[in-house]
């Protein structure tokens, strides 16, 4: 409990009052007694007030708090929280309440104050944006009872246990569902390409079109028929994809508000709901984690929401990424071909474990090498260099690029696929290259 402004200006003024007239007393200035006598009069009914206006503020109930929030809130995007306040008060009375928001979440509009009426409950509300991924627990929530006099202002600590869970941002996810697929990816940065064969599976007989080949005629039918058959093919549906997912140290980077392990797991749930839509099953293996996690390849769009809950708390370390332990982890589980998107931040000294983790599955199955390169990189290369220290930081960006580099050249030698892409952009180049293989039967 602490006093409020008033009572301390009032304090300050009758003290200030006393100070004076002592003072004038000890250089033997003539001071009215009734004017000293009214003085400390004032000051002690002060005190008494003050003395029974914290004894009634103990004695108040205490408001009752409850909050509404989603349990699952997406990675960088504000949500709304709702505070209902219910009390037992006669009078008015105007309150602040502070919400505990555990760390990892940044809010706005806090404190909030609330005018409570008699005979109804009041809402509040703030805003919350979650900069971590994982489980939130929420505690107490702090509310600020004024006194009926306002001389004090109490601090009651409320228990208001409460938890949500922070995804990955699969918001736009969900969004894409209202919109034509073509033009939802078209919005994303997906390049659409035209398609240069057929299909492989097949799907159904039509008649002869113009434009269709002499290949799609199926001559049974049509001398059945007498009239042109054509066989008619779609993507191949039913394949497999595995996205081998580095949790090591090199995914730690990071060039704004989400670390590259973020951008990459939102590629991965992208590339996972095209590839749920198209017919395919998705799974994912990590390394480097605390606890390494495998999902076996799954159909169906309802599988989204297990990738969800598997990957939400999911963190990158302080570990070096193992790709031959990560290999042959995989190939163990894994034994029907699939494309095996492997998601990293690829360095110069990888060279050495990464070729040969990768020529192992290579033998078993198709295997794309996803590279995430830092956003601060290209901005060094393309800034004007007017002084010593911008001159050191362009000479050893470059340095580091055509390391990097070599190291693609090196791979592309040995028939290793390798993407490199920047963190926001990765999702539409995974998309896109998935899209591509599939037009082409690859």
């Amino acid at each position: 409990m602490k006093p409020s402004r008033l009572v301390l200006v009032w304090l300050l003024i009758l003290l200030a009052c006393t100070i004076v007239s002592g003072t004038l007393v000890a250089l033997e200035v003539s001071v009215p007694t009734n004017l000293m006598a009214i003085n400390w009069g004032l000051l002690l009914a002060l005190l008494a007030l003050a003395l029974l206006d914290a004894v009634c503020v103990k004695r108040l109930p205490s408001p009752r708090l409850k909050r509404q929030i989603l349990g699952s809130l997406a990675l960088g995007r504000w949500s709304e929280v709702q505070l209902t306040v219910e009390h037992d008060f006669a009078q008015p009375l105007k309150v602040q309440v502070f919400d505990h928001v555990p760390p990892g979440l940044s809010f706005e509009n806090l404190p909030l104050t609330v005018e409570l009426q008699p005979g109804q409950h009041s809402l509040a509300g703030y805003r919350l944006r979650p900069l971590k991924r994982g489980h939130f627990s929420f505690e107490h929530c702090e509310i600020n009872l004024p006194s009926p006099l306002g001389l004090w202002s109490q601090r009651r600590l409320l228990d208001l246990p409460d938890a949500t869970r922070v995804y990955p941002d699969f918001a736009r996810l969900y969004e894409g569902q209202l919109l034509a697929v073509d033009n939802w990816l078209s919005q994303l940065g997906v390049r659409q390409k035209q398609r240069r064969g057929l299909g492989l599976e097949f799907h159904q007989l039509r008649e002869f079109r113009e434009g269709d080949s002499l290949r799609q005629i199926d001559w049974k039918a049509t001398a059945r028929q007498r009239t042109p058959i054509a066989r008619e093919y779609q993507d191949e549906r039913d394949q497999q994809i595995i996205f081998m997912l580095d949790c090591g140290r090199h995914m730690r980077s990071q060039d704004d508000e989400l670390s590259h392990f973020d951008h990459a797991l939102n590629a991965c749930l992208l590339l996972s709901y095209v590839a749920l839509r198209q017919g395919d099953a998705v799974g994912l293996s990590t390394f480097a984690s605390e606890q390494p996690r495998y999902l076996a390849p799954v159909k169906g769009t309802s599988h989204l929401n297990t990738l969800l809950n598997t990957v939400y708390d999911l963190n990158s370390t302080q570990r070096s990424a193992d790709y031959q332990a990560a290999a042959t982890q995989l190939l163990a589980r894994q034994k029907r071909r699939a494309l095996v998107v492997l998601v990293t931040n690829l360095r110069e000294e990888d060279d050495d474990e990464l070729l040969p983790a990768v020529h192992r599955l290579s033998r078993q199955h198709q295997v794309l090498v996803a590279g995430l390169r830092e956003d601060v990189l290209d901005t060094l290369r393309q800034s004007p260099v007017q002084t010593l220290p911008e001159a050191l930081a362009y000479c050893g960006t470059v340095d580091y690029l055509n390391a990097r580099a070599e190291l693609h050249e090196r791979l592309n030698a040995h028939g290793v696929l390798v993407m490199d892409a920047r963190p926001g952009e990765l999702g539409a180049e995974l998309v896109t290259r998935y899209l591509g293989w599939k037009r082409t039967g690859l």
